[in-house]
């Protein structure tokens, strides 16, 4: 009898059926009900473009948060400053940038307090950007988003292109989204006539992007901001605004 008292004892403020045992003391709080991971993003942005140019490398991004096709939030910005050397564009969910963007400020604050007189280069952060995509994609729970990542270390430029599965490459210029339909095939025209752009005519080229994808991506917006990093440092700069002529849209038809 006593083993029987110490057994039903042991269970005691056990859990109801169906439910899970929590143990006495335990600080983690176990959830009940299915696993939940991103399947469809909610806010998101769409393209994103880089060029490298003699001496740096520059991206740009529009600044709307489209909330499926409703253009809900339009002064958003998708480009952040790593460090003094590196700058990040990103499209796609907003939300999980937003998370990556955090992660990635601590990161960086934690290498300065080290004070060891080092930090991350383009290079290392693309690296390691390219393990955090794959590794959430393998959980199958994917950071909703394709990054592209900027920077100038010891005298060369670098661009390069993540996506949400982890597949990584670099390029002399990038675009994500629409624009890798209709803003990269200018850009490649461009560089392959003229590979060593100026600073002038990489912005130029990427204004004039920006102003087609306005005219022809329905997700994008005519507000927008362009981040360069050179050997002298980082700078964001914008919003902007392009000048549009719309005299001629009434002709355009066929396409409803």
């Amino acid at each position: 009898m006593e083993v029987c008292n110490r057994r039903m004892n042991l269970w005691a403020n056990g859990p109801s059926p169906g439910e899970l045992y929590s143990f006495p003391g335990s600080t983690s709080c176990v959830g009940v009900g299915p696993v939940k991971t991103t399947l469809n993003p909610m806010v998101t942005g769409t393209s994103v473009l880089g060029v490298k140019f003699n001496g740096g490398v520059m991206i740009a991004a529009d600044m709307l948060g489209s909330y499926g096709s409703l253009a809900r939030f339009r002064s958003i910005s998708r480009l952040m400053k790593v460090n003094d050397c590196t700058i990040l564009g990103a499209s796609g969910d907003y939300a999980d940038y937003q998370y990556l963007k955090q992660v990635i400020e601590q990161m960086v604050i934690d290498e300065e307090l080290l004070g060891d007189g080092h930090h991350y280069s383009p290079k290392a952060m693309h690296s390691w950007l390219t393990r955090v995509m794959y590794n959430r994609r393998t959980r199958m729970n994917p950071l909703w988003n394709t990054v592209v990542l900027g920077g100038f270390y010891n005298g060369e430029s670098f661009l390069g292109y993540v996506d949400k599965l982890g597949v990584a490459y670099e390029s002399p210029s990038i675009a994500t989204g629409f624009g890798a339909y209709l803003a990269q095939p200018l850009m490649r025209e461009v560089m392959e006539t003229k590979p060593d752009l100026s600073r002038d005519e990489a912005r130029q080229l990427i204004e004039r992007c920006l102003k087609v994808l306005y005219y022809r991506d329905a997700r994008s917006y005519n507000k927008f901001e362009i981040a360069t990093v050179t050997e002298g440092g980082v700078e964001i700069e914008g919003p902007f605004s392009s000048e549009t002529n719309w005299d001629i849209a009434h002709m355009v038809s066929g396409f409803e």
